[in-house]
């Protein structure tokens, strides 16, 4: 790609993305903190069931040191609602880490970042492009959908290599926040005018009903959990609409994930 080609392909996302910009809370701000907890938040989960919990999260914990000192049932309890629990956790423990190995500052740079629990390379660069306008490529679906849509039109499996490749030739390095705002929401408005494109990439998959699937056993165990901070299993057992051998999967699920642990025939939080 020539660097007229991608200052064309740029200048064609800005003016469409100009038409569905998205105003939403966590870019009002620069701060970190804040923009580490909407990324966390919006992993697998759709932008309007993020926007209360993320309004009702900062309300509740605006930095790092007040997450970091709040007890694990609390925290989990704020979280429910937006599924994959274990993203609260990671989340909490990285406030502690923020507060003991930082200083009670989110660091600024990417390998600093990914060592922080729950992130990884995506999470890092896209800190890096919302809280310090710093340039990195970076995917996520609704970005994936402009890239193959444009660059790969019916093409099936794209590697995201070669995603990857059009991410970097296309960046616009003197404005990444604007550029990775713009990307989305014209990514968001393809998705809703015609389908997913990022269906056609390698790395596509295809959730599970949550009806029927483990994520709703496990998160009736970790509900019961927060409400009564410990619970008997024969308890679970009585009360849960499930079997008995899911609900123990479920359990022995949360205390590996470090959420509970089991103490005399009950699942106790973990603190």
């Amino acid at each position: 790609m020539s660097p007229a080609q991608a200052a064309a392909f740029r200048a064609l996302v800005y003016e469409k993305a100009a038409a569905c910009w998205r105003d939403l809370p966590w870019r009002r701000t620069a701060d970190p903190y804040a923009i580490l907890v909407s990324e966390l938040m919006l992993q697998q989960t759709q932008v309007a069931r993020v926007v209360p919990k993320y309004e009702a999260w900062m309300a509740r914990f605006p930095d790092a040191a007040s997450l970091a000192a709040a007890p694990a049932d609390e925290v989990l309890a704020l979280w429910s609602g937006l599924g994959y629990n274990r993203r609260a956790l990671a989340l909490h423990r990285a406030a502690k880490a923020i507060v003991d190995d930082f200083g009670g500052v989110i660091p600024r740079g990417e390998a600093a970042l990914r060592t922080l629990p729950g992130v990884g390379a995506y999470t890092s660069r896209a800190v890096l492009a919302f809280a310090f306008d710093l340039p990195s490529p970076f995917l996520e679906t609704n970005i994936r959908t402009v890239f193959l849509k444009h660059f790969f039109p019916g093409q099936e499996g794209v590697k995201d290599a070669a995603l990857e490749a059009v991410a970097e030739a296309t960046l616009d390095r003197a404005a990444p926040r604007r550029w990775y705002t713009a990307l989305m929401d014209y990514g968001a408005e393809i998705k809703r005018a015609e389908g997913n494109h990022s269906v056609r990439g390698a790395s596509y998959k295809k959730q599970a009903p949550f009806a029927t699937s483990f994520r709703r056993v496990r998160g009736a165990v970790l509900k019961s959990l927060v409400e009564k901070r410990s619970v008997g299993i024969e308890e679970l057992y009585a009360s849960l609409p499930f079997s008995r051998e899911t609900i123990e999967k479920g359990a022995e699920a949360l205390v590996a994930e470090g959420f509970a642990r089991y103490e005399a025939g009950s699942l106790t939080i973990s603190s």
